[in-house]
């Protein structure tokens, strides 16, 4: 990975940490789209819901719940993706999802994509029919993973690359 890539993958999440502080639960949405914006968790639970069933190893033991959130899918349709020429170029896009603490997971555009997989990949804002603690914030939820290393919490920033 380049050095600029590193850098544009980090700088939205420091960003949205600095904006974040004290102001509630809000993400960036950046990169190549056409509407960069912030998305509260406000905005998210306004979306249709989306519930899926989890359970996965984590480096604690298991974990098994309900997440109730908005598809990652469609905030990133709201984002507008910007997509270069040639054949299926959606394809080529990359989504970074960083949280508050910096640890960043990397998604395909054609898991998500209802064409492709359509993985129903959501942004968690309950769990099991209760809202998520406020150190979970808004949490990633990709459905099947067989370890919890995508179930970023507390996201505060999407990048599409």
């Amino acid at each position: 990975m380049s050095i600029a890539l590193l850098v544009a993958i980090s700088a939205p999440a420091c960003v949205a940490n600095d904006r974040a502080a004290g102001q509630g639960q809000v993400l960036t949405i950046s990169g190549q789209v056409r509407n960069p914006h912030e998305v509260t968790i406000e905005e998210l639970q306004r979306l249709p819901p989306t519930s899926v069933q989890i359970s996965f190893l984590t480096g604690h033991g298991p974990e098994a719940g309900t997440f109730t959130g908005a598809l990652l899918w469609r905030i990133l349709n709201d984002a507008v993706l910007i997509d270069g020429p040639g054949k299926n170029a959606r394809l080529r896009h990359i989504i970074i999802v960083t949280g508050r603490d910096g640890y960043s997971v990397a998604l395909s555009l054609g898991e998500l994509d209802p064409d492709f997989e359509g993985k129903a990949v959501i942004l968690a804002y309950s769990k099991d029919g209760n809202r998520l603690r406020p150190s979970d914030g808004i949490r990633l939820v990709v459905p099947n993973d067989r370890h919890g290393g995508r179930a970023v919490r507390d996201v505060v920033a999407i990048a599409v690359n």
